[in-house]
């Protein structure tokens, strides 16, 4: 059996834009139901979400079937947590809250193998399907993608320094949190802060990087697009469910009132 490849990460290489969703509700219902609408890639969340990689696993396992990159963002840059997504069968990744280049490094080290890297090895797990991918081990790297999200002051200092460490396969911008750090809480479109990201996703692009974003307003979106953002999360499930439900309750209030 040959490893599955990663469209995703060919993708964002190539330069070819990329839709997403961010999916912060730990059902597999959900996933399979999200799986099929038409996203190019959907990102599970295990670090504002109350998912880990149990329920990652599932995730994965749910949205499998259909046509759609999937991606796991573990809780905290911890190397036995990205082992245990990996060994899930996470294909991309997205560490957070990366600030130096050494931690950069550090990201890389716990997506590959030795002797390159640390990454720990298992003789069954669902990535390798239980050692029916042959030669898995020596093919793993090349259909891992290793995103790492900035989202600090700190990191946008050192942006050009992260960028240069190799083996990154993007960087993605993480307006909340950058926001906060900039002192706008609360406020990711912050004027101060758009332009914060999209002197980021510029740099990245310079670097010769794929940028990603995420954000719910459609104007900032387009705004980053703009900019360069290759891979794009669109919307947050839990978001998204509760806009239309604040949405269809208004309308039919209105009716019947």
């Amino acid at each position: 059996m040959e490893i599955p490849k990663n469209t995703f990460k060919a993708a964002i290489k190539a330069g070819k834009r990329q839709l997403g969703m961010w999916s912060a509700i730990p059902h597999p219902s959900i996933a399979e139901m999200l799986a099929g609408c038409g996203f190019d890639w959907l990102l599970f969340d295990t670090e504002h979400a109350p998912s880990d990689p149990l329920v990652a696993y599932s995730l994965l396992q749910a949205a499998s079937a259909y046509p759609v990159s999937t991606g796991v963002r573990p809780s905290a840059l911890d190397v036995t947590l990205l082992k245990r997504v990996l060994d899930a069968g996470a294909q991309t990744v997205i560490v957070p809250y990366v600030q130096t280049p050494e931690e950069a490094a550090l990201a890389v080290a716990a997506v590959t193998y030795p002797p390159e890297g640390i990454r720990g090895v298992a003789a069954g797990m669902r990535a390798s399907r239980w050692g029916a991918v042959k030669d898995y081990a020596q093919k793993a790297r090349d259909e891992i993608a290793l995103i790492i999200q900035i989202e600090t002051r700190e990191a946008l200092e050192r942006l050009d320094e992260i960028a240069a460490v190799p083996g990154l396969d993007g960087i993605f911008v993480g307006p909340s949190d950058l926001a906060a750090s900039l002192g706008y809480p609360g406020q990711p479109g912050h004027k101060a802060v758009r332009a914060a990201c999209v002197d980021a996703i510029t740099r990245i692009r310079d670097a010769g990087l794929p940028p990603g974003f995420l954000a719910l307003d459609d104007v900032v979106l387009e705004e980053m697009v703009e900019a360069g953002s290759i891979f794009t999360a669109i919307d947050v499930d839990t978001a998204l469910l509760r806009r239309t439900a604040l949405s269809r309750i208004a309308e039919w209030r209105a009716k019947v009132s």
